[in-house]
């Protein structure tokens, strides 16, 4: 499921509100406590510059 979100999230970044809605939807998804340290992990080193007030609000 990681690696999906992953891949969504990555094809949606263009679009802040697009991006967010799925972020939401993956963070619902995952239940396991590693996988969602992974996919912050991941989404601060891939979006953070990007995206920087949607991850804080979406890992608070």
């Amino acid at each position: 499921m990681v690696e999906l979100s992953k891949k969504i999230l990555t094809n949606v970044s263009f679009d802040p509100k697009l991006f967010q809605k799925e972020l939401s939807k993956a963070l619902r998804w995952i239940n396991d406590k590693h996988d969602l340290k992974h996919l912050k992990e991941w989404c601060m080193r891939e979006f953070g510059h990007v995206h920087p007030l949607i991850l804080q609000k979406a890992f608070v």
